[in-house]
């Protein structure tokens, strides 16, 4: 996957710089700067709605926010508390190798602006200057004959040689498998263990068990199945399922964190945070239009967790639960190769944002 998207980067500036990737590059920077940049203002940069209008990019990426708003809601959310991921740091055989994953895993994330950014950057400046007729057909829908955000990259992955481009896609084709059978023995997982298993069959056999989430895994895909073709009419299906993903990550986040580092948390509040999280979210989408949806999020998130303190203070007395979870610092151990990683990683990510605000 690194080599395949390394060599549509190399592709893609090729095309811009007539065959010099470093013209390339340089030609993006001075024909788009404002694509480099990573915190935007209100009006700063306009991009495709898909509809053949344009809409304010700083409704995806709100300004400061990125840095101190809702993005920490959604990445938290994600990368600490969903099940698809953490399952692969339960399943690694000691905590030093659980880390040494998150480690590498981190420092292939840094790539991604090298392989998924630029790419992007120069698909757009490719059919902005009309530099490749075939390209930007190949990128139009078949049913609107508009250009859609979402098949640049499909696009540039055509362009790669025979050999390279069979490997970039059987490596594409592999890690979807992969992350298809992450969530389907998180969501099968999920319902038969904390739903079936608890309020409709307490006494049921591990036969049972292993029955019902098949039949549940089933029943997800069929799901996904009937959603997906919908998502196909999107500009950029990604920011869509942030977006309402961003319905449920304040209330899934609140309920974590409060649990795990505030003794005090109780159930009712708990639950108070994960029924509201979807409500609040559709009512303040509704009222407040405008509001970038991180913004929402951040808004949604600090609602929950006010009326989750109050309910926990009011019900508890003020007293631990006794059910907490006890916190010691022997739980937050990590090796001199996790530290170094760790601020080799923050490093560069804050010099990224400081070279490109």
């Amino acid at each position: 996957l690194i080599a395949g998207g390394l060599a549509t980067t190399y592709i893609a500036l090729q095309m811009v710089g007539s065959g010099d990737a470093w013209d390339g590059l340089n030609l993006l920077r001075r024909e788009v700067p404002g694509h480099f940049s990573m915190i935007l203002s209100k009006g700063e940069m306009m991009i495709p709605d898909g509809a053949g209008g344009t809409r304010d990019a700083y409704l995806d990426l709100p300004g400061i926010s990125v840095l101190v708003g809702g993005m920490w809601i959604t990445n938290l959310s994600y990368w600490g508390f969903n099940q698809y991921i953490t399952q692969r740091a339960l399943a690694a055989k000691s905590l030093d190798e659980a880390q040494k994953g998150m480690i590498f895993a981190g420092f292939l994330k840094l790539l991604m602006p090298l392989i998924v950014v630029i790419p992007g950057i120069a698909a757009y400046v490719i059919v902005s200057n009309g530099i490749d007729t075939g390209f930007i057909e190949s990128m139009k829908d078949p049913v609107t004959g508009l250009v859609k955000s979402d098949r640049a990259y499909p696009t540039l992955l055509q362009l790669l040689p025979v050999g390279l481009k069979g490997l970039a896609f059987a490596a594409l084709t592999a890690a979807i498998v992969s992350s298809l059978a992450s969530m389907a023995n998180s969501t099968s997982t999920i319902f038969t263990m904390d739903i079936f298993n608890k309020y409709i069959d307490r006494d049921a056999s591990e036969a049972k068990q292993v029955k019902v989430g098949r039949i549940t895994a089933l029943v997800a895909f069929g799901v996904a199945s009937l959603v997906a073709p919908a998502l196909g009419a999107l500009d950029q299906a990604f920011q869509f399922i942030q977006e309402y993903t961003g319905f449920i990550s304040p209330g899934v986040f609140a309920i974590f964190f409060f649990g795990v580092f505030w003794k005090k948390t109780t159930s009712n509040a708990a639950l108070t945070g994960a029924a509201l999280s979807i409500p609040l979210s559709v009512v303040l989408k509704v009222v407040f239009p405008a509001l970038p949806f991180i913004d929402r999020m951040g808004v949604v998130f600090l609602i929950l967790a006010a009326l989750m303190i109050v309910i926990s203070l009011v019900e508890g007395k003020g007293k631990d639960h006794p059910n907490s979870i006890e916190i010691t610092k022997e739980l937050f151990s990590t090796s001199t190769t996790f530290k170094i990683g760790a601020v080799l990683i923050a490093g560069i990510t804050a010099a990224l944002y400081i070279v490109f605000w």
